[in-house]
C-alpha cells in the first residue's frame, strides 16, 4: 500500500471525478444523495451508480430493493466507458451478488483510489447488509485503499465484540488492517465522552516515519442529527485524497468540514428522527447564496443609469440637424476640427490601456484602437478639412474637459478605470451614429461621413470594447466598480457635451459672440 495517491489524469483540469457506488436515501441525508453533496462540498464532481433502493427516513429503514445485478453492471460500465474516474467511494452493497459484481468491475477498471465504507449498520441501528453477504464483503476489502467502518462495523470485520475504549478501537483497527492489507480510518464517534478522535491506521507502516497510527483529535458535538455521517465522511475523503494525494492533510480537512456540517445540523429541521448533517453550511456562510452576475448584466445597469444622458444626446439640435442634413457646414467642420484634437490625445489613452492590459488579446485590441484613432479617423477628417486646419483650431472648453478626464484616468494607471472611461467613445458614439445612418440618403450632404457609423469593423470593435469592460467590471471589487462607473458616466456626459458644443458654444468661425 502506498501512502500517496497520484492524479490518474494529470493533464486534466477541473475538479476530481468521484464515483459513488451505493444505495439511496429518499430523505437525502445518507447514501448516494449524501455522497453527491459531500463530493460537491469538497470540490469534486460527483457521479453515482445505484446498488439498492432503500425505503428509509430519519427514523429507520422500511425495506430494501436490490435491482438486477446485470443493470448494476450496465451502470458501472456506462460510467467507466466514458469518464476518467479519479476515485471511487463504495457504500451500501446489499447482497453477495452485488458485491461480486462490483469486485469484478474494480478488478477490470482498477480505479486509482477506492474508499470503502463497509455499510452494515445504519445510524438508527438497522442492519443494512444481509448476513450472507459479509463473507463477500471481506473479499472486497483488499481492493480498497481505505475503509471507514464505524465501531460496530469494525467489530464485525474483526469478528470480535465491539470495542468500548479508544485504545481498544485502535488495536482492533490494526488487526483488521493487517488481516486485509488495507488502511483503516478508525472512528471514535460511537464512544462516550467529550472527545471524538479519529485515526488513520496502517499495519504495513507506510505512513510517514513508518507510523502505524496517526491520530486526529476531535470534539464531540451534542446533537442527534448525525444521519449519514459515515457516508458523507467516506465520500469527502475520496474527493480530498484524489485531489492532491496527501492522506493526512485530506483527513484533517475533511474532519474540519464534517465538524462544521454536524455543528449546523440542528438548523436543517429535516425529519423527526436522526436528522442529516448540513453539508453546505460552511459554504453558505462563507460564500453566501448570491450568484455571480454576468458581465453583460453590469453593463446593462450602466446603460440604463445613463438613460438621461442618452436622451439628451438624441435630442440635441446638432444631432437632429446632422441626421436631417440641415446642419450648418461651418458647425460641422468645427466639430471635425475639435474631434481631430480629441483623437490625438484619445489615442494616447488607448495606448496606455494597451500597455496595462492583462491579456495579449486586450493589449492588441487597444493598440489597434490607438492606431485607428490616428490613422483612419484623421484621414477621414482630412477629407473634410484643409490639411493646415486639422490641428490648428484652438481647443474648445468641452474638448479640453473631455480630454482632461481621459488623461487623468490614464495617469492613475488603473486599467479597469481607463477602459471604462474610453467606452462611451465606442458605445455612445455608435448608438448615436446608428440612428443618424438610418436618415442618410444619396443626396445627404454628410452621407459619406455618416456611412462610417455603419462600418462593421467599428461595430465589432464596439462589441469587443463592451465585452472587455464588462469582464473587467465582473472581476473588480466593489470599490473599483464604483470608480469604473464614475469614469464611464462622466465620459458619457463629456461625449454628449462634445456633440452639443458646435451649436451651443457658438464657437464656430462666423458664429462667435
Amino acid at each position: 500500500m502506498s501512502a500517496e495517491v497520484s492524479n490518474p489524469n494529470p493533464e486534466a483540469s477541473g475538479p476530481v471525478r468521484v464515483l459513488s457506488i451505493a444505495g439511496t436515501d429518499p430523505t437525502g441525508g445518507a447514501g448516494i444523495q449524501a455522497d453527491l453533496k459531500s463530493i460537491a462540498a469538497n470540490g469534486g464532481f460527483g457521479m453515482a451508480v445505484v446498488t439498492a433502493l432503500v425505503a428509509q427516513n430519519t427514523r429507520g429503514v422500511r425495506s430494501v430493493h436490490v435491482p438486477p445485478v446485470a443493470f448494476l453492471r450496465e451502470q458501472l460500465d456506462a460510467v467507466s466507458d466514458d469518464v476518467v474516474i479519479d476515485a471511487v467511494k463504495i457504500g451500501m452493497l446489499g447482497d453477495a451478488e452485488v458485491i461480486d459484481t462490483v469486485t469484478r468491475w474494480l478488478d477490470e477498471v482498477r480505479p486509482p483510489l477506492v474508499v470503502l465504507d463497509p455499510v452494515m449498520i445504519a445510524t438508527s441501528g438497522d442492519r443494512l447488509l444481509a448476513a450472507e453477504a459479509e463473507t463477500a464483503l471481506r473479499g472486497l476489502l483488499s481492493r480498497a485503499h481505505l475503509i471507514t467502518p464505524n465501531i460496530p462495523e469494525l467489530a464485525i470485520l474483526a469478528e470480535e465484540p465491539a470495542a468500548t475504549t479508544w485504545p481498544g478501537v485502535l488495536e482492533q483497527a490494526l488487526r483488521v488492517s493487517e488481516r486485509y492489507a488495507v488502511r483503516v480510518l478508525a472512528k471514535g464517534g460511537h464512544l462516550e465522552g467529550a472527545h471524538a478522535p479519529d485515526a488513520l491506521v496502517d499495519a504495513s507502516g507506510t505512513l510517514p516515519e513508518r507510523a502505524r497510527v496517526v491520530e486526529f483529535s476531535g470534539v464531540r458535538i451534542h446533537t442527534e442529527n448525525t444521519h449519514g455521517t459515515g457516508c458523507s465522511l467516506s465520500a469527502a475523503l475520496a474527493t480530498r485524497i484524489a485531489a492532491d494525494g496527501d492522506w493526512l492533510a485530506a483527513i484533517a480537512e475533511v474532519k474540519r468540514w464534517l465538524t462544521e456540517s454536524i455543528t449546523h445540523a440542528d438548523s436543517l429541521h429535516v425529519g423527526e428522527g436522526h436528522g442529516p448533517i448540513s453539508h453546505f453550511a460552511g459554504l453558505w456562510s462563507r460564500g453566501g447564496l448570491a450568484t455571480e452576475r454576468a458581465a453583460g448584466e453590469y453593463l446593462e445597469d450602466w446603460w440604463q443609469a445613463i438613460a438621461p444622458i442618452r436622451h439628451r444626446a438624441n435630442t440635441l439640435p446638432f444631432v437632429e440637424q446632422l441626421g436631417a442634413g440641415t446642419l450648418d457646414r461651418d458647425a460641422f467642420t468645427w466639430y471635425l476640427a475639435q474631434d481631430a484634437l480629441y483623437l490625438r490625445d484619445y489615442s494616447r489613452v488607448l495606448a496606455e490601456a494597451s500597455k496595462l492590459a492583462p491579456t495579449p488579446e486586450e493589449q492588441a485590441f487597444w493598440a489597434a484602437g490607438a492606431n485607428g484613432a490616428i490613422a483612419a479617423e484623421l484621414q477621414l477628417h482630412q477629407g473634410w478639412l484643409p490639411e493646415d486646419e486639422v490641428f490648428s483650431t484652438p481647443p474648445a472648453p468641452t474638448t479640453i474637459a473631455y480630454v482632461d478626464h481621459l488623461l487623468a484616468a490614464a495617469a492613475r494607471g488603473e486599467y479597469a478605470v481607463i477602459i471604462a472611461a474610453v467606452l462611451p467613445c465606442y458605445w455612445l458614439y455608435q448608438d448615436i451614429g446608428t440612428r443618424l445612418v438610418a436618415q442618410s440618403h444619396p443626396e445627404h450632404p454628410y452621407a459619406s461621413w455618416l456611412e462610417t457609423y455603419a462600418d462593421e469593423v467599428f461595430a465589432r470593435s464596439t462589441r469587443s470594447a463592451i465585452g472587455y469592460v464588462g469582464e473587467a467590471v465582473r472581476r473588480a471589487d466593489p470599490e473599483t466598480r464604483a470608480r469604473m462607473f464614475e469614469a464611464f458616466e462622466r465620459a458619457s456626459a463629456h461625449e454628449v457635451a462634445f456633440f452639443a458644443a458646435p451649436l451651443e458654444a457658438r464657437a464656430v468661425p462666423g458664429h462667435a459672440e
